[in-house]
């Protein structure tokens, strides 16, 4: 979702997923030359990353309530489980204004309380399937406590300052690669790209595995 509304190609990637189509590959990303300003852009002020030696920062861009996120979400995890080793990959959640906060320190939260594997892809069912809007922070603490976490654990590390300094540098992360919708891609804090440059989000993994080949060339 952009922070004006736009159409992504997403279906073809969910379809592919679901038809058991390949999932980008270090391969298919070589079989293709991307263009500059087309299906990607290259940043005019690179990104701090935190990648150790040796490895590519790719960043995934969300919304828990972005629908288009909810349909990318299967083709990614499945993406991460093939993509290269030397790949470093993390999410970070967006705020195109403060109604999205709380989903940023829902992500967070749980992410420290080592909750991701669990409950992320659960995060997005609750959203767009069972229709719960889990954008306030009382409507989370319910939720939460529906998933057998310990209630008080997580509102102690949802108000912390830890979460607080994560939301602050995501939104940092997210001017400084000039996020304008969701999902997009950040490749070695140096290129972004999303489904309206490289087409659908399929093409979009293929972007990535592309310049992360690039980055490795210095």
């Amino acid at each position: 979702m952009k922070r004006r509304e736009f159409s992504l190609s997403v279906a073809s990637a969910a379809t592919a997923a679901a038809l058991g189509l390949p999932v980008a590959t270090p391969a298919l990303a070589q079989a293709r030359q991307f263009k500059e300003g087309k299906d990607y852009v290259k940043l005019g002020k690179p990104v701090a990353t935190e990648a150790q030696a040796g490895k590519v920062e790719v960043i995934e861009f969300f919304w828990y309530s972005c629908p288009h996120c909810n349909t990318f979400e299967p083709s990614f995890e499945a993406w991460l489980k093939a993509a290269p080793k030397d790949l470093q990959v993390r999410r970070v959640p967006v705020a195109f204004n403060a109604s999205f906060v709380p989903q940023q320190k829902l992500y967070y939260a749980l992410e420290g309380m080592g909750k991701l594997p669990e409950l992320h892809a659960r995060v997005f069912r609750a959203v767009h399937v069972e229709r719960q809007a889990l954008n306030k922070d009382e409507l989370i603490f319910d939720w939460i406590a529906k998933q057998g976490v310990d209630v008080a654990k997580f509102k102690e590390v949802y108000g912390s300052f830890t979460v607080a300094n994560q939301v602050r540098k995501a939104s940092q992360l997210q001017e400084a690669y000039q996020v304008e919708g969701v999902p997009s891609m950040g490749v070695a804090g140096r290129y972004y790209t999303d489904g309206t440059m490289a087409g659908n989000m399929q093409n979009v993994l293929q972007v990535v595995e592309y310049l992360a080949g690039v980055a490795r060339k210095g």
